[in-house]
């Protein structure tokens, strides 16, 4: 841990026009000014001036570069991978749901919040495996989907992946067609520590 740099003389000046209207509590003493550090001298005009035109002079050395450090962005929730045997059983249908989420026919509010409540549900049982029922996308133009079927299907990646189980969420696949096909998904929940 650094030692604190002090204040500037700007900064105790400031603070000490701050501490002349503070009124200490009763059987206390008001604090002590704070002492400015000393701080090494600006350089002039005329010795900057200087140091440019004399170019054997000790060339400045360049700041690193403090960018934060970003992690790479999780892959999106439908595209993570899963190891090749839940992979191999999902696409034969081999393992069967622990729980199942039926939102079709549901309005878009009411999908969202049984798809929260739902997952909810299904964690607090150990489920691994959900069944998201969400209804067959109709083939229709994109400016007729407002009101027709296949909302709640172009909308749940959406929500899942702001919602507040998308750190449990190991990975999205559509579902086989003996659980419902395309209008279906499995949500596979990462095994609770």
């Amino acid at each position: 841990m650094k030692p604190p740099r002090g204040l500037s003389a700007d900064e105790a000046e400031l603070w000490a026009r701050v501490a002349r209207t503070v009124t200490p509590l009763a059987g206390r003493k008001a604090p002590a000014a704070a002492r400015p550090i000393a701080t090494p001298p600006k350089a002039s005009d005329a010795s900057l001036s200087k140091a440019l035109a004399n170019p054997t002079a000790t060339p400045l050395r360049p700041q690193p570069d403090h960018a934060p450090v970003r992690k790479p962005a999780p892959p999106p929730l439908d595209r993570q991978t899963l190891n090749s045997s839940w992979e191999r059983k999902l696409g034969r249908a081999a393992v069967a749901p622990d729980f199942t989420l039926d939102l079709h026919g549901a309005s878009l509010d009411a999908a969202h919040s049984r798809l929260d409540h739902g997952l909810a549900q299904a964690r607090a049982m150990g489920a691994r495996l959900v069944l998201v029922i969400t209804g067959k996308p109709r083939p229709t133009e994109a400016a007729d989907r407002a009101g027709s079927r296949g909302v709640i299907r172009a909308k749940i990646l959406d929500w899942l992946a702001a919602g507040p189980h998308s750190g449990v969420i190991a990975a999205i696949r559509p579902a086989h067609r003996r659980h419902g096909g395309a209008g279906a998904l499995y949500i596979v929940l990462r095994r609770a520590r």
